[in-house]
Parts: C-alpha cells; sequence; structure tokens
C-alpha cells in the first residue's frame, strides 16, 4: 500500500478475514464451526470502504473496515481511517436511543479500523429495491422514528449542555468527512470542478446556467453556513435510501461514518432529497408493460409520511422529555408559559421543515451534477431519457432552495413534484 499507515494496520482481505475473526472467541461462537467452515465475500460497493459478508453453520456477521484513501477515486484522495471510530461511536449513541433501527455492533478492532456487526439478512439495500419499484410499507414509520429519537436525544432539548458538550467534542474530530460534505454537496457543483461530471452534452447548458446563478449560490451558501455552524444535534451525516437497509418490515440504518454534530435539517433533508431524486427517476425504468405512475404516488405519499410522522414524533417526544438545558421547563410551567412554549415550538418546526428542504435541494442537486451519483438515475441507459429526468429533478431542487418560504406544507413539496413532472 503505498500510503502511510498506522503500525497494526493492513487491509484485509478475503483470504484474512476469516484469520481475523477466529481471533475473536465471542464472534467465532456466533459464526459456529472454525475458519475452514467460514464463507467469505467482498461485497462493499459503496465509495470508502472493505465490506466484508461472513457466513459460518451458526450464523453470519458483516466486517466494515476504513481503506486509507477513498475507494471511488483511489490513493490520490486520502482518507483517515478514523472514521471508523465515528462510525461505531454514532451507532453506540444513536443506538440508545433508536434500539433495532441499525444493526448490532459485536466488536471494534481500533488498529484495524474494523467494525464487525450484525449481518443484515435477507435485507437489501433500499435504493436498490426502489428502483426495482418495491415498495417498504413500514419505512416512513421506521425512518422518521430514527430520525425523531436520535436527533432530539442528541440535541439541547433533551441533554443538560455539559453533557451536550462533551458529545460535541468527541465528534469534532470527523472534520475531514466533514469536508467531503462542505466541498461535494455545498461548493464543487456551483463551480468549475474536475470532480463534477454530469450527464454531457444534455446538461451541459443547465450545468453551466447553474454554476452562473447567484441567486442559487448565495442560498446554498447560506445553507453551507449552517451546516458550519449549528451543532444541534448527532446527525448520521449520510442518510439516504443507500444507507438504509429494509425488507417489507424491517428497516436498519448503516454507514454514519460521517457523523457529526450539525443542523437536524440536514438528515431529514437527505431523506426526503433522496425520494424525490428516486420519484423523478422513475420514468426512466418505466416501460410499455409496466409503468411506474403508481410508485411514483407511493414515493410521493412515502415523502409526505416522513414528515408529518417525524414531525408529530419529534413534538411528542418535546412534550414528554423537556429535560435539555434548552427551553427549561420551569420557566413555562403556567398557561400563559405554556401558550408561548407552544408557539416557540411551532417556529422551531417551520425552521426545521425549510431548513429540510433546503438540504434536500442541495443532495439532489449534488447528485445530478456532482461527483457521486446516485444509481436511481445513473442506472437509467438512455442519456436523453436519464437527462429529462434529472432536469425534472434540478428544476424542482432549485426552486425548493430559492423559494423556500413558498413551501409551507409538505404537501406544497409533492404538489410541485407532480406538477414538474407533468409539464416535462
Amino acid at each position: 500500500m503505498g500510503l502511510e499507515t498506522p503500525e497494526g494496520y493492513t487491509a484485509l482481505g478475503e483470504a484474512t478475514v476469516a484469520a481475523f475473526l477466529a481471533g475473536l472467541p465471542a464472534v467465532a461462537k456466533r459464526l459456529g464451526g472454525g475458519p475452514k467452515d467460514w464463507t467469505v465475500g467482498e461485497v462493499g460497493d459503496g465509495n470508502l470502504n472493505l465490506v466484508f459478508l461472513v457466513d459460518g453453520p451458526k450464523g453470519g456477521v458483516c466486517v466494515k473496515q476504513s481503506l486509507p484513501y477513498v475507494r471511488l477515486v483511489g490513493e490520490g484522495w486520502p482518507m483517515p481511517l478514523e472514521r471508523a471510530f465515528f462510525e461505531r461511536s454514532c451507532l453506540a449513541e444513536h443506538g440508545r436511543h433508536v434500539g433495532r433501527l441499525i444493526p448490532e455492533v459485536y466488536h471494534y478492532d481500533p488498529l484495524r479500523f474494523a467494525i464487525v456487526m450484525e449481518k443484515l439478512s435477507p435485507h437489501i439495500i433500499m435504493r436498490r429495491g426502489m428502483i426495482e419499484a418495491v415498495r417498504y410499507p413500514s419505512f416512513a414509520d421506521h425512518i422518521s422514528t430514527y430520525m425523531a429519537r436520535a436527533l432530539f436525544f442528541t440535541s439541547d432539548l433533551a441533554l443538560p449542555a455539559p453533557e451536550k458538550k462533551q458529545k460535541v467534542k468527541l465528534f469534532c474530530d470527523n472534520t475531514e468527512l466533514c469536508r467531503i460534505t462542505e466541498d461535494l454537496i455545498f461548493t464543487d457543483p456551483y463551480r468549475v470542478h474536475e470532480r463534477n461530471r454530469w450527464t454531457s452534452p444534455q446538461l451541459d447548458g443547465i450545468a453551466a446556467d447553474i454554476r452562473a446563478d447567484c441567486e442559487l449560490k448565495l442560498a446554498v451558501s447560506t445553507l453551507k453556513l449552517k451546516f458550519l455552524t449549528r451543532a444541534e444535534a448527532l446527525l448520521h451525516g449520510d442518510l439516504h435510501t443507500g444507507s438504509v437497509m429494509v425488507t417489507e418490515d424491517d428497516s436498519r440504518v448503516i454507514d454514519p461514518e460521517f457523523a457529526f454534530f450539525g443542523p437536524m435539517g440536514f438528515d431529514i433533508g437527505a431523506v426526503i432529497g433522496n425520494l424525490l431524486l428516486n420519484y423523478f427517476a422513475q420514468d426512466g425504468h418505466a416501460t410499455s408493460d409496466r409503468p411506474r405512475d403508481d410508485y411514483q404516488d407511493w414515493v410521493l405519499e412515502t415523502v409526505d409520511e416522513v414528515w408529518s410522522l417525524f414531525q408529530g414524533k419529534f413534538l411528542a417526544l418535546w412534550a414528554d422529555h423537556p429535560d435539555g438545558d434548552a427551553y427549561p421547563a420551569d420557566l413555562f410551567a403556567d398557561a400563559e408559559g405554556a401558550e408561548a412554549l407552544a408557539a416557540a415550538k411551532h417556529v422551531f418546526m417551520r425552521r426545521l421543515f425549510a431548513d429540510a428542504l433546503g438540504f434536500g435541494a442541495a443532495k439532489m442537486i449534488r447528485r445530478i451534477l456532482g461527483l457521486a451519483h446516485n444509481i436511481d438515475l445513473e442506472w437509467i441507459e438512455d442519456p436523453d431519457r436519464r437527462a429529462v429526468c434529472e432536469t425534472r429533478a434540478l428544476k424542482l431542487a432549485r426552486d425548493l432552495m430559492v423559494n423556500t418560504s413558498d413551501y409551507r406544507t409538505i404537501a406544497d413539496v409533492t404538489a410541485a413534484a407532480r406538477e414538474t413532472r407533468a409539464k416535462g
């Protein structure tokens, strides 16, 4: 390996994973048998890491290891191995609040920067299922619970200030992965950069228009400032349909290596933005004998449910657990105080909704004009057809970001998505 790495670190391979796990008695017992009885497969299809699935006579595990570079790009883009520590730390913190909505962690190796965790089966990556028009009726309930509980219980609404600050301190060192977000989402798509790519030549004009759009660049810069300065809660940091594994009745959030304390709306917007991208992408996957209109209706219904359920659950947690140093309960104990606090909660949720729309729009734009694209759109083989879907998504994203105040409810968002698609 060309890059310098800490003593004790070596990248695992299919031939060495079994020996590594054999040295972990609890994990070996979970697998059953011995290394000769185990099957190992490398399945990492992400941008950053190695991922192995290991099966034994009694059960299976997943092994995820950081590489010292961005796998999508290669050794020319070094990346800190410590991101595995932040992923494991986020799983531990969120796990206290969300229960079985994340995989169980069995072991963390700080020398190899490797996490051994629950193998999720028969789960698949949600994004892949949605490309095939598979419905997940429990997803909106599950993801809204995950976001409401993970965000609320790591915020100043629930935590004493000293405890919150200690948690912020722990995640402050995840600077390199935050920098990826700062560049790839909030900056690169709005300038000429070698990392950018898009469906060319079909989107050449739109890409140029976005780079010249000062109103849009001011809006995304305002969002970037929020991302840089608002340590509201512990975020997953990369929450989308590619970081959720699902069955029809189970959902598990994975891959929180981008975790840090940031604006709550970032995670919420990431979910909404990725669902909207899938909505527009369905027209590129539809065929004459398998139209996708009904499925697109389901996607937009899911967008509506995600926000509506999240809002209700978050407010319920606030009512039941007013334990943080923000909005001290004893200041609002009488009827007048309760009325004032209710009004403040309304303002808080309005701001959070607006943040989510802006961040979701930024996610949509980066996935079309930036470095790492969504397979929802990438797997549309006909570039002309793909470009039509992408153009519609970009039109809605721009309006969501620039004219956020026009969208008072989530129904306004889904109506705008339908209108944008209908206009072509």
